[in-house]
C-alpha cells in the first residue's frame, strides 16, 4: 500500500495503484507518491 497526495488540494489516498483523479477536488493527473520509493534489488548471477 502506498499514500499519494493530490498536489492541488492536500488530500490523501492510501492505495495501492495511482488514482487517475484526486476523490477530493476530481482534479485529474495531480497525484504524488508520498515517501522515498522503493529499493531496488540487486540482481542475482
Amino acid at each position: 500500500m502506498a499514500v499519494f497526495t493530490c498536489e492541488k488540494c492536500g488530500s490523501k489516498v492510501e492505495t495501492r495503484c495511482k488514482p487517475k483523479k484526486c476523490p477530493s477536488c476530481s482534479e485529474a493527473g495531480v497525484m504524488c507518491k508520498e515517501g522515498a520509493p522503493a529499493a531496488k534489488k540487486a540482481p542475482k548471477k
